[in-house]
Protein backbone atom coordinates (compact mmCIF):
# COMPACT_ATOMS: atom_id res chain seq x y z
CA UNK A 1 0.00 0.00 0.00
CA UNK A 2 1.39 3.40 -0.96
CA UNK A 3 0.85 6.49 1.17
CA UNK A 4 -1.44 7.84 -1.56
CA UNK A 5 -3.53 4.66 -1.47
CA UNK A 6 -3.75 4.91 2.30
CA UNK A 7 -4.87 8.54 2.08
CA UNK A 8 -7.57 7.61 -0.44
CA UNK A 9 -8.90 4.84 1.80
CA UNK A 10 -8.90 7.18 4.79
CA UNK A 11 -10.87 9.75 2.78
CA UNK A 12 -13.37 7.10 1.68
CA UNK A 13 -13.80 5.88 5.24
CA UNK A 14 -12.49 2.38 4.50
CA UNK A 15 -9.58 2.85 6.93
CA UNK A 16 -9.89 4.67 10.25
CA UNK A 17 -7.04 3.11 12.27
CA UNK A 18 -3.30 2.82 11.63
CA UNK A 19 -1.06 0.57 13.71
CA UNK A 20 2.40 2.09 14.14
CA UNK A 21 4.71 -0.74 15.24
CA UNK A 22 8.31 -1.46 16.11
CA UNK A 23 9.87 -4.90 16.48
CA UNK A 24 11.04 -5.64 20.01
CA UNK A 25 13.91 -7.86 21.20
CA UNK A 26 11.65 -10.90 21.13
CA UNK A 27 10.49 -10.26 17.56
CA UNK A 28 7.02 -9.01 18.55
CA UNK A 29 5.10 -5.99 17.27
CA UNK A 30 4.85 -3.18 19.82
CA UNK A 31 3.45 0.27 19.25
CA UNK A 32 0.33 2.42 19.05
CA UNK A 33 -3.02 2.65 17.33
CA UNK A 34 -3.55 6.02 15.66
CA UNK A 35 -6.76 7.40 14.34
CA UNK A 36 -6.00 7.42 10.63
CA UNK A 37 -6.33 11.19 10.25
CA UNK A 38 -4.00 11.74 13.19
CA UNK A 39 -1.49 9.38 11.58
CA UNK A 40 -1.42 11.61 8.51
CA UNK A 41 -1.18 14.75 10.65
CA UNK A 42 1.69 13.66 12.88
CA UNK A 43 2.78 10.02 12.92
CA UNK A 44 3.48 9.57 9.22
CA UNK A 45 6.81 11.30 9.85
CA UNK A 46 7.55 10.08 13.37
CA UNK A 47 6.13 9.34 16.79
CA UNK A 48 7.67 8.32 20.11
CA UNK A 49 7.78 5.41 22.52
CA UNK A 50 9.46 4.56 25.82
CA UNK A 51 12.97 3.27 25.27
CA UNK A 52 12.32 0.33 27.58
CA UNK A 53 10.65 -1.44 24.63
CA UNK A 54 14.12 -2.62 23.59
CA UNK A 55 15.08 -3.68 27.12
CA UNK A 56 12.25 -5.90 28.36
CA UNK A 57 11.72 -9.64 28.59
CA UNK A 58 8.84 -11.81 27.39
CA UNK A 59 6.74 -10.77 30.37
CA UNK A 60 7.51 -7.05 29.80
CA UNK A 61 9.64 -6.89 32.95
CA UNK A 62 12.32 -4.17 32.99
CA UNK A 63 15.56 -5.81 34.16
CA UNK A 64 18.36 -3.72 35.59
CA UNK A 65 21.76 -3.84 33.94
CA UNK A 66 21.19 -2.52 30.43
CA UNK A 67 23.54 0.27 29.36
CA UNK A 68 21.06 1.68 26.86
CA UNK A 69 18.22 2.37 29.28
CA UNK A 70 17.57 2.16 33.01
CA UNK A 71 15.74 3.58 36.00
CA UNK A 72 18.79 5.78 36.62
CA UNK A 73 18.45 7.36 33.18
CA UNK A 74 14.71 7.78 33.62
CA UNK A 75 13.49 5.59 30.76
CA UNK A 76 13.30 8.27 28.11
CA UNK A 77 11.97 8.18 24.56
CA UNK A 78 12.92 6.64 21.26
CA UNK A 79 11.69 7.93 17.92
CA UNK A 80 9.53 5.53 15.92
CA UNK A 81 10.06 6.37 12.24
CA UNK A 82 7.50 4.62 9.99
CA UNK A 83 9.07 2.80 7.07
CA UNK A 84 6.45 3.76 4.51
CA UNK A 85 7.49 0.90 2.25
CA UNK A 86 5.91 -1.41 4.86
CA UNK A 87 2.47 0.26 4.76
CA UNK A 88 -0.18 -2.42 4.32
CA UNK A 89 -3.77 -3.29 5.23
CA UNK A 90 -4.55 -5.54 8.21
CA UNK A 91 -7.50 -7.37 6.65
CA UNK A 92 -8.56 -9.37 9.72
CA UNK A 93 -9.05 -6.11 11.68
CA UNK A 94 -11.84 -3.85 10.44
CA UNK A 95 -10.75 -0.53 8.94
CA UNK A 96 -7.10 -1.01 9.87
CA UNK A 97 -3.71 -0.47 8.21
CA UNK A 98 -0.21 -0.65 9.66
CA UNK A 99 3.40 0.35 9.21
CA UNK A 100 6.60 -1.06 10.70
CA UNK A 101 8.93 1.54 12.18
CA UNK A 102 12.65 1.97 12.46
CA UNK A 103 13.88 3.05 15.89
CA UNK A 104 15.97 6.22 16.24
CA UNK A 105 17.71 8.00 19.10
CA UNK A 106 15.47 10.79 20.44
CA UNK A 107 18.21 13.41 20.46
CA UNK A 108 20.39 12.57 17.47
CA UNK A 109 17.90 10.70 15.26
CA UNK A 110 20.66 8.15 14.64
CA UNK A 111 19.53 4.52 14.32
CA UNK A 112 19.44 2.60 17.61
CA UNK A 113 22.16 -0.01 17.12
CA UNK A 114 20.49 -2.80 19.15
CA UNK A 115 17.10 -2.46 17.42
CA UNK A 116 16.49 -5.77 15.58
CA UNK A 117 15.75 -4.20 12.17
CA UNK A 118 18.91 -2.10 12.42
CA UNK A 119 21.03 -5.13 13.31
CA UNK A 120 19.82 -6.91 10.17
CA UNK A 121 20.10 -3.77 8.04
CA UNK A 122 23.80 -3.49 8.86
CA UNK A 123 24.52 -7.07 7.76
CA UNK A 124 22.55 -6.53 4.55
CA UNK A 125 24.67 -3.43 3.95
CA UNK A 126 27.85 -5.48 4.50
CA UNK A 127 26.67 -7.94 1.88
CA UNK A 128 25.82 -5.09 -0.51
CA UNK A 129 29.30 -3.64 -0.09
CA UNK A 130 30.63 -7.02 -1.25
CA UNK A 131 28.30 -6.95 -4.26
CA UNK A 132 25.63 -9.34 -2.97
CA UNK A 133 21.92 -9.31 -2.17
CA UNK A 134 20.99 -11.85 0.53
CA UNK A 135 17.90 -13.83 -0.51
CA UNK A 136 16.21 -15.77 2.27
CA UNK A 137 13.05 -17.61 3.22
CA UNK A 138 11.67 -18.98 6.47
CA UNK A 139 9.48 -21.96 7.27
CA UNK A 140 7.34 -21.25 10.30
CA UNK A 141 6.03 -24.07 12.51
CA UNK A 142 3.52 -23.70 15.34
CA UNK A 143 0.85 -25.57 17.29
CA UNK A 144 -2.87 -24.86 17.36
CA UNK A 145 -4.84 -25.59 20.54
CA UNK A 146 -8.49 -25.78 21.49
CA UNK A 147 -9.55 -22.66 23.42
CA UNK A 148 -8.33 -19.08 23.24
CA UNK A 149 -5.10 -17.80 24.72
CA UNK A 150 -7.09 -16.20 27.55
CA UNK A 151 -8.95 -19.42 28.35
CA UNK A 152 -5.75 -21.45 28.38
CA UNK A 153 -4.04 -18.89 30.63
CA UNK A 154 -7.01 -18.99 33.03
CA UNK A 155 -6.59 -22.78 33.28
CA UNK A 156 -2.98 -22.39 34.34
CA UNK A 157 -1.81 -23.82 31.00
CA UNK A 158 -2.91 -27.30 32.08
CA UNK A 159 -4.68 -29.99 30.07
CA UNK A 160 -3.66 -28.42 26.77
CA UNK A 161 -5.61 -29.91 23.87
CA UNK A 162 -4.07 -29.69 20.38
CA UNK A 163 -6.57 -29.36 17.53
CA UNK A 164 -5.78 -32.91 16.39
CA UNK A 165 -4.85 -36.10 18.18
CA UNK A 166 -2.38 -37.68 15.76
CA UNK A 167 0.61 -36.83 13.55
CA UNK A 168 -0.77 -34.73 10.70
CA UNK A 169 2.35 -34.34 8.55
CA UNK A 170 1.10 -33.64 5.00
CA UNK A 171 -2.30 -35.00 6.13
CA UNK A 172 -5.09 -33.53 3.99
CA UNK A 173 -8.08 -34.91 5.91
CA UNK A 174 -6.89 -33.69 9.30
CA UNK A 175 -5.82 -30.30 8.01
CA UNK A 176 -9.22 -29.91 6.33
CA UNK A 177 -10.67 -29.85 9.85
CA UNK A 178 -8.36 -26.91 10.63
CA UNK A 179 -9.27 -24.83 7.58
CA UNK A 180 -11.56 -22.49 9.59
CA UNK A 181 -8.29 -21.13 11.03
CA UNK A 182 -5.68 -21.85 8.37
CA UNK A 183 -7.62 -20.63 5.32
CA UNK A 184 -8.11 -17.09 6.64
CA UNK A 185 -4.47 -17.03 7.73
CA UNK A 186 -3.32 -17.75 4.17
CA UNK A 187 -5.80 -15.40 2.53
CA UNK A 188 -5.44 -12.47 4.93
CA UNK A 189 -1.64 -12.59 4.75
CA UNK A 190 -1.74 -12.61 0.93
CA UNK A 191 -4.10 -9.63 1.00
CA UNK A 192 -1.68 -7.95 3.38
CA UNK A 193 1.15 -8.36 0.88
CA UNK A 194 2.91 -11.26 2.61
CA UNK A 195 3.61 -13.76 -0.21
CA UNK A 196 2.33 -16.92 1.46
CA UNK A 197 2.81 -20.01 -0.67
CA UNK A 198 0.87 -22.49 1.44
CA UNK A 199 0.37 -24.37 4.67
CA UNK A 200 0.62 -28.03 5.65
CA UNK A 201 0.30 -30.27 8.64
CA UNK A 202 3.57 -30.91 10.45
CA UNK A 203 4.97 -34.02 12.15
CA UNK A 204 2.99 -33.80 15.40
CA UNK A 205 -0.61 -33.59 16.57
CA UNK A 206 -1.93 -30.07 16.11
CA UNK A 207 1.25 -28.79 14.45
CA UNK A 208 1.14 -26.53 11.38
CA UNK A 209 3.70 -25.14 8.96
CA UNK A 210 3.41 -21.87 7.05
CA UNK A 211 5.62 -21.28 4.00
CA UNK A 212 6.33 -17.81 2.60
CA UNK A 213 8.05 -17.11 -0.72
CA UNK A 214 11.70 -16.11 -0.61
CA UNK A 215 12.62 -12.42 -0.67
CA UNK A 216 15.46 -10.10 0.26
CA UNK A 217 16.55 -10.55 3.88
CA UNK A 218 14.73 -7.54 5.37
CA UNK A 219 11.46 -8.34 3.61
CA UNK A 220 11.78 -11.96 4.74
CA UNK A 221 12.14 -10.91 8.38
CA UNK A 222 9.21 -8.49 8.05
CA UNK A 223 7.03 -11.17 6.46
CA UNK A 224 7.94 -13.68 9.17
CA UNK A 225 7.10 -11.23 11.96
CA UNK A 226 3.80 -10.21 10.40
CA UNK A 227 2.87 -13.87 9.87
CA UNK A 228 3.49 -14.79 13.53
CA UNK A 229 1.39 -11.86 14.64
CA UNK A 230 -1.39 -12.73 12.21
CA UNK A 231 -1.49 -16.39 13.22
CA UNK A 232 -2.01 -15.50 16.88
CA UNK A 233 -4.68 -12.87 16.23
CA UNK A 234 -6.63 -14.86 13.64
CA UNK A 235 -6.55 -18.03 15.75
CA UNK A 236 -7.75 -16.05 18.77
CA UNK A 237 -10.62 -14.53 16.78
CA UNK A 238 -11.82 -18.05 15.93
CA UNK A 239 -11.60 -19.49 19.42
CA UNK A 240 -8.21 -21.17 19.14
CA UNK A 241 -4.71 -20.47 20.44
CA UNK A 242 -1.40 -20.66 18.59
CA UNK A 243 1.97 -21.11 20.25
CA UNK A 244 5.43 -20.61 18.82
CA UNK A 245 7.09 -22.07 21.91
CA UNK A 246 10.03 -24.17 20.76
CA UNK A 247 8.97 -27.18 22.86
CA UNK A 248 5.57 -27.21 24.53
CA UNK A 249 5.77 -30.81 25.84
CA UNK A 250 8.72 -33.11 26.43
CA UNK A 251 7.02 -36.00 24.60
CA UNK A 252 6.09 -33.92 21.53
CA UNK A 253 8.20 -32.62 18.68
CA UNK A 254 9.26 -29.00 18.87
CA UNK A 255 8.54 -26.15 16.47
CA UNK A 256 11.26 -24.84 14.18
CA UNK A 257 11.79 -21.85 11.93
CA UNK A 258 14.12 -23.18 9.24
CA UNK A 259 15.93 -20.51 7.24
CA UNK A 260 16.90 -20.91 3.57
CA UNK A 261 19.61 -18.57 2.31
CA UNK A 262 21.70 -17.66 -0.68
CA UNK A 263 23.58 -14.64 -2.02
CA UNK A 264 22.59 -13.16 -5.37
CA UNK A 265 24.60 -10.98 -7.75
CA UNK A 266 23.16 -9.20 -10.78
CA UNK A 267 19.92 -11.12 -10.50
CA UNK A 268 21.57 -14.55 -10.39
CA UNK A 269 22.19 -17.02 -7.58
CA UNK A 270 25.88 -16.62 -6.77
CA UNK A 271 25.79 -19.93 -4.88
CA UNK A 272 25.30 -21.81 -8.16
CA UNK A 273 28.12 -23.13 -10.32
CA UNK A 274 27.05 -25.98 -12.63
CA UNK A 275 30.67 -27.04 -13.13
CA UNK A 276 31.20 -27.93 -9.47
CA UNK A 277 29.91 -30.74 -7.23
CA UNK A 278 26.25 -30.33 -6.24
CA UNK A 279 26.15 -27.20 -8.40
CA UNK A 280 27.51 -25.15 -5.50
CA UNK A 281 29.99 -22.38 -6.15
CA UNK A 282 33.25 -21.66 -4.37
CA UNK A 283 31.46 -18.67 -2.83
CA UNK A 284 28.81 -20.96 -1.38
CA UNK A 285 31.51 -23.20 0.09
CA UNK A 286 33.07 -20.24 1.90
CA UNK A 287 29.72 -18.96 3.15
CA UNK A 288 28.78 -22.44 4.37
CA UNK A 289 32.17 -22.81 6.06
CA UNK A 290 31.51 -19.55 7.92
CA UNK A 291 28.14 -20.82 9.12
CA UNK A 292 29.83 -23.96 10.44
CA UNK A 293 32.82 -22.26 12.05
CA UNK A 294 30.70 -19.70 13.87
CA UNK A 295 27.66 -21.86 14.61
CA UNK A 296 28.19 -21.71 18.38
CA UNK A 297 28.67 -17.93 18.32
CA UNK A 298 25.27 -17.50 16.66
CA UNK A 299 23.21 -20.07 18.58
CA UNK A 300 21.75 -17.59 21.07
CA UNK A 301 20.12 -15.72 18.20
CA UNK A 302 18.58 -19.00 16.99
CA UNK A 303 17.50 -20.22 20.44
CA UNK A 304 17.00 -17.31 22.87
CA UNK A 305 15.23 -18.97 25.84
CA UNK A 306 15.78 -21.78 28.32
CA UNK A 307 12.98 -23.73 26.66
CA UNK A 308 14.60 -23.39 23.23
CA UNK A 309 17.21 -26.01 24.09
CA UNK A 310 14.62 -28.70 24.95
CA UNK A 311 13.95 -28.90 21.20
CA UNK A 312 17.41 -30.24 20.28
CA UNK A 313 16.74 -33.95 20.65
CA UNK A 314 17.55 -37.06 18.63
CA UNK A 315 14.92 -38.38 16.27
CA UNK A 316 12.79 -35.22 16.28
CA UNK A 317 14.01 -33.59 13.04
CA UNK A 318 15.66 -30.90 15.20
CA UNK A 319 19.45 -30.94 14.85
CA UNK A 320 21.93 -31.82 17.58
CA UNK A 321 25.14 -31.27 15.60
CA UNK A 322 26.35 -28.31 13.55
CA UNK A 323 27.32 -30.32 10.47
CA UNK A 324 26.29 -30.03 6.84
CA UNK A 325 24.85 -32.64 4.56
CA UNK A 326 23.09 -32.93 1.22
CA UNK A 327 19.29 -33.06 1.49
CA UNK A 328 19.57 -34.56 4.98
CA UNK A 329 17.13 -33.41 7.66
CA UNK A 330 19.27 -34.72 10.53
CA UNK A 331 21.98 -32.09 9.93
CA UNK A 332 21.93 -28.50 11.18
CA UNK A 333 22.88 -27.24 7.71
CA UNK A 334 21.17 -28.91 4.76
CA UNK A 335 22.13 -28.31 1.15
CA UNK A 336 18.89 -27.93 -0.81
CA UNK A 337 18.41 -27.77 -4.58
CA UNK A 338 21.31 -30.15 -5.20
CA UNK A 339 22.68 -29.59 -8.71
CA UNK A 340 20.13 -26.94 -9.68
CA UNK A 341 20.17 -23.13 -10.07
CA UNK A 342 18.20 -22.92 -6.79
CA UNK A 343 21.00 -24.47 -4.72
CA UNK A 344 21.01 -22.94 -1.23
CA UNK A 345 21.70 -23.57 2.45
CA UNK A 346 18.94 -24.39 4.90
CA UNK A 347 19.77 -23.73 8.57
CA UNK A 348 17.61 -26.03 10.70
CA UNK A 349 18.80 -24.82 14.11
CA UNK A 350 16.41 -21.89 14.81
CA UNK A 351 13.23 -22.55 16.75
CA UNK A 352 9.89 -20.89 16.12
CA UNK A 353 10.69 -18.66 19.09
CA UNK A 354 13.55 -16.90 17.28
CA UNK A 355 13.56 -13.21 16.43
CA UNK A 356 13.98 -13.42 12.63
CA UNK A 357 15.91 -10.14 12.31
CA UNK A 358 18.52 -11.32 14.82
CA UNK A 359 18.74 -14.86 13.44
CA UNK A 360 19.10 -13.75 9.82
CA UNK A 361 21.65 -11.11 10.82
CA UNK A 362 23.73 -13.67 12.70
CA UNK A 363 23.70 -16.08 9.75
CA UNK A 364 24.76 -13.34 7.37
CA UNK A 365 27.53 -12.22 9.74
CA UNK A 366 28.90 -15.77 9.94
CA UNK A 367 28.56 -16.50 6.23
CA UNK A 368 30.15 -13.23 5.13
CA UNK A 369 33.01 -13.80 7.56
CA UNK A 370 33.56 -17.19 5.95
CA UNK A 371 33.88 -15.42 2.60
CA UNK A 372 36.29 -12.85 4.07
CA UNK A 373 38.43 -15.60 5.59
CA UNK A 374 38.27 -17.77 2.45
CA UNK A 375 37.25 -20.75 4.57
CA UNK A 376 36.72 -24.24 3.22
CA UNK A 377 33.95 -26.47 4.61
CA UNK A 378 34.69 -30.01 5.79
CA UNK A 379 33.36 -32.95 3.82
CA UNK A 380 29.61 -33.35 4.00
CA UNK A 381 28.22 -35.80 6.51
CA UNK A 382 26.62 -38.89 5.02
CA UNK A 383 24.05 -40.77 7.07
CA UNK A 384 22.42 -40.06 10.43
CA UNK A 385 23.86 -36.97 12.10
CA UNK A 386 22.26 -38.03 15.38
CA UNK A 387 24.55 -41.06 15.54
CA UNK A 388 27.67 -39.07 14.64
CA UNK A 389 30.32 -38.83 17.36
CA UNK A 390 32.25 -36.08 15.62
CA UNK A 391 32.65 -32.43 16.49
CA UNK A 392 30.05 -29.75 16.17
CA UNK A 393 27.57 -30.44 18.94
CA UNK A 394 25.06 -27.59 19.21
CA UNK A 395 25.22 -25.79 22.60
CA UNK A 396 22.86 -27.70 24.88
CA UNK A 397 21.84 -24.88 27.24
CA UNK A 398 21.14 -21.17 27.11
CA UNK A 399 24.14 -20.66 29.42
CA UNK A 400 26.45 -22.32 26.88
CA UNK A 401 25.03 -20.21 24.05
CA UNK A 402 25.29 -17.03 26.09
CA UNK A 403 28.96 -17.75 26.86
CA UNK A 404 29.66 -18.37 23.17
CA UNK A 405 27.96 -15.08 22.30
CA UNK A 406 29.96 -13.11 24.87
CA UNK A 407 33.27 -14.54 23.63
CA UNK A 408 32.50 -14.13 19.91
CA UNK A 409 35.01 -11.81 18.27
CA UNK A 410 33.22 -12.34 14.97
CA UNK A 411 29.86 -11.02 16.23
CA UNK A 412 31.48 -8.17 18.16
CA UNK A 413 33.19 -7.11 14.95
CA UNK A 414 30.03 -7.51 12.86
CA UNK A 415 27.41 -6.13 15.26
CA UNK A 416 29.40 -4.08 17.79
CA UNK A 417 30.36 -4.65 21.41
CA UNK A 418 27.31 -2.78 22.71
CA UNK A 419 24.89 -4.94 20.73
CA UNK A 420 26.49 -8.21 21.86
CA UNK A 421 26.56 -7.04 25.47
CA UNK A 422 22.91 -5.95 25.27
CA UNK A 423 21.66 -9.34 24.09
CA UNK A 424 24.03 -11.29 26.34
CA UNK A 425 22.41 -9.46 29.24
CA UNK A 426 18.99 -10.52 27.96
CA UNK A 427 20.19 -14.14 27.98
CA UNK A 428 21.55 -13.78 31.52
CA UNK A 429 18.20 -12.42 32.70
CA UNK A 430 16.33 -15.37 31.16
CA UNK A 431 18.66 -17.79 32.93
CA UNK A 432 18.30 -16.05 36.29
CA UNK A 433 14.51 -15.86 36.00
CA UNK A 434 14.27 -19.57 35.24
CA UNK A 435 16.70 -20.59 38.00
CA UNK A 436 14.71 -18.85 40.72
CA UNK A 437 11.47 -20.71 39.90
CA UNK A 438 10.54 -24.10 41.39
CA UNK A 439 9.06 -26.14 38.53
CA UNK A 440 6.27 -28.71 38.58
CA UNK A 441 8.84 -31.33 37.59
CA UNK A 442 10.92 -30.71 40.71
CA UNK A 443 7.92 -30.89 43.02
CA UNK A 444 6.50 -34.08 41.45
CA UNK A 445 9.90 -35.81 41.40
CA UNK A 446 11.06 -34.91 44.88
CA UNK A 447 8.04 -34.05 47.05
CA UNK A 448 7.86 -37.53 48.57
CA UNK A 449 11.11 -39.15 47.48
CA UNK A 450 13.67 -36.53 48.43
Amino acid sequence: MTLEELMAQITSGDIDTVLVCLVDMQGRLMGKRFHAEAFLDMAEDETHCCNYLLATDLAMATPDGYAATSWASGYGDYVMKPDLSTLRPVPWLEGTAMAICDVLDHNTHAPVAHAPREILRRQVARAAAMGFVPIMATELEFFLFQGTHDEIAASGFRDLRPVSHYNEDYHIFQTSKEEPVMRPIRNHLRTMGVPVEGTKGEAEAGQEELNIRYADAMATADHHTLAKHAVKEIAHQRGYAATFLAKWHHDRSGSAAHVHQSLWREGQNAFHDPARAHGKSELMDRYLAGLLKYADDCTYFFAPYVNSYKRFAKGTFAPTRAVWSVDNRTAAFRLCGDGTPTVRVECRTPGADMNPYLALAAMLAAGLKGIDERLEPPDSLVGDAYSSNGQGRIPSTLRDARDALVSSRMLREAMGDDVVTHYAHAAEWEIDEFNRVVTDYEVARGFERA
